[in-house]
């Protein structure tokens, strides 16, 4: 299996938010390694593309997400 890029792992989870959250933790994991071979340390989301855009809604997604080890940001609209 190929390695993920940042973009794909963040577009599989765009997709798993739209799915109820199906294999959200395999795809938090991908995006977290994707990260670290790109030497990133943060991934960007555009809210507009999320299931519950509102300010609760972005912060679970946060939480979720830091839990797992990755650092969640928001790109401005």
């Amino acid at each position: 299996m190929s390695e993920l890029t940042v973009e794909d792992a963040i577009n599989r989870i765009y997709e798993s938010l739209q799915a109820d959250n199906a294999d959200i933790d395999l795809h938090v994991a991908n995006l977290k390694a994707a990260l670290m071979r790109a030497g990133l340390k943060e991934a960007l989301f555009d809210p507009a593309r999320l299931v519950q855009n509102n300010r609760s809604g972005r912060k679970l997604m946060q939480a979720y997400f830091r839990q797992r080890g990755v650092t969640v940001k928001f790109i401005a609209s």
